[in-house]
């Protein structure tokens, strides 16, 4: 009996021992998660009550000191560095965070605000020379994520004013449509009808450039500039392109630069911003050409930019934007690799000091196509490997024949004086009236737009079931493009006609379109 009540006072004990193990367990449990919170608490309140952190602009590193060089509000400031701070990582313009004791205790990210600046001057690998407002200039530090080649002077650059470092360059959409080169892909055999111009285009800018020995020798310079002039659509940019990839040739580089700017997008209403543009141009075209490239910066409309001082109406927008071009184009005076073409269907309006020689003193008038021409001009468009017509080849036995038989067929009539191709009459200020035909407003541009309109009919009708080119789409299609030539005399100024007969604005008193004057008997 006595073994038995032992053994069971054993079980009891053993029993009440496993469940005070078990409350210790949950107790320990409760202790320690008490405990986590305790010290999570702890934490927040350290954070809440502790002194509010400065931040500051890297800008040099003394790792021998372990110290840091900072811009703290404006001021320049030697600091000590934390050991969790890797003092090599750092960079240039990065910011920091300073703690209450005056150490540099964390790395932060790149500031994303501040002023903007346009780069003037590029001073050595770690310096810029900006333009920050009003003509104010300042030296900067270049960030670290700057300094590998990619400033050049004219870019924008987002500026820590406080600390006078560059941080940023900013794509400015409005000055980089400007300033992005082009890589033309036409020359001068793709141009028709103007091979007298091309010839003088050669003589006046590659001479210069195939024979600079010879230049040297008699004492001559090379043109800095020419200007093409003459009514729209003639093929001005064209050729302004065809020098671009003929100046690569001729120097044994396959990388010509093409920098086009049209007058009315340089403007801006903004004062300084168009000069400011101006300058961009010119400092882009100096960068590419420093690598041996030849360089053309094409002007197109001149004479919206460039216009005669004091003839202004509603500003005088001229007066800075004229002087700054001829300082720029004086300051080209000694590059090798860039020339300037300006192209402009009222020459008359250009201020005289842009064309005097010296600047854009190579000056070629670019007519309107000769019969001649239009077919040249023709047979760049209309081209054998076309698809035609089967009854076409049938009529004309091949189509070599066929486009021959088209393209004489066309131009016969554009030159055919009748009243046929009468367009408009113009009523001049000396009284007299003069008619207008087709073969006095024709262009490069009239026969490419007649082609494309007669291939874009044989596209319908192909999509109908009956393909290729006939003749009867090219006379519909110049045919319709003498309707809307006649519409758009109703609806533009006598000055805008002048423009495109090249007679002088003045001139002209009004307009009248022959259509409308038949409708009326």
């Amino acid at each position: 009996m006595s073994n038995n009540f032992a053994e069971s006072q054993i079980e009891e004990l053993k029993r009440a021992l496993i469940s005070l193990e078990g409350k210790n367990e949950r107790l320990t449990g409760a202790l320690v998660t008490a405990r986590n919170e305790l010290q999570n608490m702890q934490e927040q309140v350290d954070a809440v009550t502790e002194p509010p952190a400065q931040v500051g602009t890297f800008l040099e590193a003394f790792t021998d000191l372990r110290e840091a060089e900072v811009a703290v509000n404006g001021r320049i400031m030697r600091l000590g560095v934390a050991p969790q701070v890797d003092l090599l990582g750092l960079s240039v313009g990065q910011e920091v965070r300073i703690d209450e004791r005056m150490i540099v205790a964390d790395v932060l990210k790149y500031r994303r605000t501040g002023q903007m600046a346009s780069v003037v001057e590029i001073v050595g690998v770690d310096r810029v020379l900006v333009n920050i407002d009003a003509g104010t200039t300042r030296m900067v530090l270049l960030a670290g994520s700057l300094r590998h080649g990619g400033v050049r002077p004219g870019d924008s650059l987002l500026i820590d004013t406080r600390a006078n470092v560059a941080i940023e360059r900013i794509v400015r959409e409005d000055v980089e449509q400007l300033l992005q080169p082009e890589v033309p892909d036409v020359t001068y055999a793709d141009i028709g009808g103007l091979q007298e111009q091309i010839d003088k285009v050669r003589d006046a800018v590659e001479l210069p450039f195939t024979h600079p020995q010879l230049y040297r020798d008699y004492g001559l310079r090379a043109p800095k500039g020419i200007l093409l002039y003459g009514p729209p659509g003639c093929g001005k940019t064209l050729i302004a392109k065809a020098v671009a990839s003929s100046l690569a040739r001729a120097k044994g580089r396959s990388q010509p630069y093409f920098l086009s700017v049209k007058g009315p997008e340089l403007l801006n209403k903004f004062v300084g911003e168009t000069e400011r543009h101006i300058r961009s141009i010119f400092a882009r075209a100096r960068t590419l050409a420093s690598h041996d490239d030849p360089v053309v910066v094409f002007f197109d409309e001149m004479e919206a930019l460039f216009r005669t001082r004091g003839t202004g109406i509603s500003s005088d927008v001229e007066t800075m934007v004229v002087p700054q071009l001829l300082a720029e184009m004086d300051g080209v005076e000694s590059l090798d690799n860039v020339i300037i073409i300006g192209a402009s269907n009222r020459e008359d309006m250009i201020d005289p000091a842009v064309l005097r020689p010296g600047r854009l003193d190579v000056r070629i008038r670019i007519d309107r196509p000769t019969k001649q021409g239009a077919y040249e001009i023709f047979s760049k468009y209309l081209t054998p490997d076309l698809p035609f017509a089967d009854e076409t080849i049938t009529e004309y036995g091949s189509p070599e024949n066929a486009v021959s038989q088209m393209m004489k067929g066309i131009v016969e009539k554009m030159y055919n004086d009748s009243p046929e191709t009468a367009l408009f009459r113009l009523i001049l200020s000396t009284g007299i009236n003069k008619t207008i035909f087709v073969s006095d407003i024709v262009s490069g541009a009239m026969i490419a737009a007649i082609v494309e309109r007669a291939k874009k009919f044989a596209v319908k009708d192909t999509l109908e079931g009956k393909p290729g080119i006939t003749d009867r789409h090219v006379q519909q299609a110049f045919e319709e493009e003498m309707l809307e030539t006649m519409d758009l005399a109703a609806t533009t100024t006598p000055q805008e006609w002048a423009r495109v007969t090249g007679l002088r604005g003045d001139d002209v008193v009004s307009v009248v379109s022959l259509k409308d004057m038949e409708g009326a008997k």
